[in-house]
């Protein structure tokens, strides 16, 4: 697939995700035409931040920007839909309904046009919780405001950095409530989502993944707590039975190591920081988010709006471009080339 179209929202106009989406650009080298969701005056604000940086062309239809060869362009609608959640221009570094509201609105619009096939992909930039609570949205992140666009009955959470693909069965809630959303029934479906998306989209014919226990040492037997024994083996017997090559319940101080070593495709957490903390390490500026379960590719910064130093110029597009380069591989393989045993092959989202 050549010079394929891709959806960027910004993020929260008070964080760093407009300066960042400059950064990418003044890099120049991109993978992808690219189709800005923001708004025209968050945009100007921030172009000063990167050295370097293109002129800002005027906000153009979707269609037209898909049918043109401009190298990027700003969407009229989410332009429009920036200035009516946010009249006023919010500041850097503060929490703010409007920029929260804004923010929300460039995701749906991504949504839209991923899940429509207008472009190839969607990439997010960093988005503030307290601003999409403050703005009394309903989802709580990303995550769960794409899921409830796309109409899917079941996405998943997963990390992508170094060699690491770790999956989530739970995603932004109280630790306290983990244990209560576990299933053998939800887990295994998590698994599946997990596993047809590492064979349609990472081009893994047969992949492996190890499955984290709950419990320290996956609950000794239910020495050390019973939810290892009686929710997470029996999810993984029915998603082997199944077809997906699962293995588990496994302590995760083990499990994710061996993956870091290829011998797993990818794992599965039970909760955010189980996982979450691994790639981080092995890919401190590069880790990518992506959403599985979706029908569409959504890749994503692993990194937050960074208010301290918001507005300062300091921040570095290495996420951003780690996410667009993925979102594109992904979207590649999407359109039907074919999945392949890759357990042993290098690239992006594979061992390294």
């Amino acid at each position: 697939m050549s010079r394929p179209v891709v959806a960027l929202s910004v993020g929260d106009p008070a964080g760093i995700g407009p300066e960042v989406a400059w950064k990418l650009l003044a890099a120049g080298d991109l993978p992808a035409r690219l189709l800005l969701l923001a708004d025209a005056r968050v945009l100007a604000r921030d172009r000063g931040l990167a050295p370097g940086a293109p002129p800002l062309p005027p906000a153009v239809d979707a269609a037209a920007f898909v049918a043109g060869d401009a190298p990027f362009g700003l969407d009229a609608a989410a332009d429009a839909a920036g200035r009516a959640a946010c009249p006023s221009l919010p500041p850097h570094g503060r929490v703010d309904a409007g920029a929260g509201a804004a923010a929300h609105a460039w995701v749906l619009r991504g949504a839209d046009l991923a899940r429509d096939g207008v472009v190839d992909a969607l990439v997010t930039g960093p988005i503030h919780k307290e601003a999409w609570a403050a703005a009394g949205i309903g989802s709580i992140g990303h995550t769960e405001a794409l899921a409830a666009r796309a109409g899917a009955r079941r996405v998943v959470m997963m990390l992508v950095g170094g060699p690491l693909r770790v999956a989530l069965a739970t995603i932004h809630v109280p630790l306290a409530r983990v244990p209560g959303l576990l299933t053998p029934e939800g887990l295994a479906d998590v698994l599946r989502v997990v596993h047809a998306d590492l064979a349609a989209r990472f081009g893994l014919a047969s992949p492996r993944i190890a499955v984290c226990g709950l419990n320290p040492h996956a609950g000794e037997g239910g020495l050390l707590g019973t939810e290892d024994r009686d929710v997470i083996a029996p999810a993984v017997a029915r998603a082997r039975a199944a077809g997906t090559d699962a293995v588990g319940p496994l302590p995760a101080d083990a499990a994710i190591p061996a993956a870091a070593a290829g011998r797993y495709d990818a794992v599965l957490a039970m909760f955010h920081d189980q996982g979450l903390p691994a790639v981080k390490t092995l890919a401190p500026r590069t880790a990518v988010n992506v959403t599985l379960g979706l029908g569409f590719v959504r890749t994503s910064v692993d990194h937050g709006t960074a208010f301290d130093v918001a507005g300062r110029g300091v921040a570095t597009a290495a996420s951003l471009r780690a996410a667009l380069d993925l979102a594109v591989t992904l979207a590649s393989r999407a359109t039907g080339d074919g999945a392949t045993d890759s357990r042993s092959k290098k690239g992006v989202g594979g061992p390294t």
